[in-house]
C-alpha cells in the first residue's frame, strides 16, 4: 500500500512528527511505501475560494500542491499528522486541507484509508473532541476509511512523548496495516 504522510508541525523534531516517524517505521516494517509531505515547510497558499478549479483542478494557485495533489492521489492511504495548539489542527496542516477543494472528487472516487496521529499538552476528557469531529467529518465527506488514531495526551514536549505509551502506538498502528 502506498502511504502519504501529511505532517503539520512547525517543529520538524516535535512530538507529533515522532509519533509520525514511528507510524512510518511501523507501516514499511510491514511492507507498505510511505511518502511524506511536509505541510508546514512547504510552499502552500490558502485557498481563496474562487472555485475556479471546479473542485476537481487544477488550482489557478501555482505553488507546491500540484506536486502533493499528484503524491495524495497516488496514495492509498492519507494519514494526518498534527500537533494540537489550540484544539483543531495546525495552521500549516489546515491550510493544506482547504486546498483539498481543487480534487475533492477525486480524493472521493479513490476510497482511500486515513489515520490520525496527533499530540497535546492538555491531559483533560475534551481537548481532542473539535480535532476529531473535524477529523470525522474528512472523513465522511471525502469518503475516507479511518484505520485508527492515536491522540497524545499530555505529550507536550519531544522528552514526555518519547517516555510515554504513545510512540509504541504510532508504531502499532502502522505495523498492524
Amino acid at each position: 500500500m502506498k502511504i502519504v504522510i501529511l505532517e503539520g508541525s512547525p517543529n520538524k523534531n516535535g512530538s507529533s512528527n515522532m509519533l509520525a516517524n514511528e507510524f512510518i517505521r511501523g507501516a514499511e516494517e510491514a511492507g507498505h511505501s510511505c511518502t511524506v509531505i511536509d505541510a508546514a515547510h512547504a510552499d502552500i497558499h490558502p485557498c481563496t475560494g474562487c472555485v475556479r478549479c471546479g473542485y476537481e483542478g487544477p488550482c489557478v494557485q501555482k505553488d507546491d500542491v500540484e506536486t502533493f495533489r499528484r503524491q495524495i492521489l497516488a496514495a492509498d492511504m492519507m494519514v494526518f499528522v498534527t500537533p494540537l495548539y489550540y484544539y483543531g489542527m495546525s495552521a500549516q496542516l489546515k491550510t493544506l486541507v482547504d486546498r483539498f477543494c481543487a480534487f475533492n472528487t477525486s480524493i472521493q472516487r479513490k476510497q482511500m484509508q486515513a489515520a490520525l496521529l496527533t499530540v497535546a499538552w492538555n491531559d483533560d476528557g475534551w481537548t481532542f473532541d473539535a480535532l476529531e469531529a473535524h477529523y470525522n467529518t474528512l472523513l465522511r465527506y471525502l469518503n475516507l476509511t479511518d484505520r485508527g488514531r492515536v491522540l497524545g495526551r499530555g505529550c507536550g514536549t519531544p522528552g514526555m512523548t518519547r517516555r510515554s505509551a504513545y510512540p509504541r502506538q504510532a508504531y502499532q498502528l502502522g505495523r498492524s496495516l
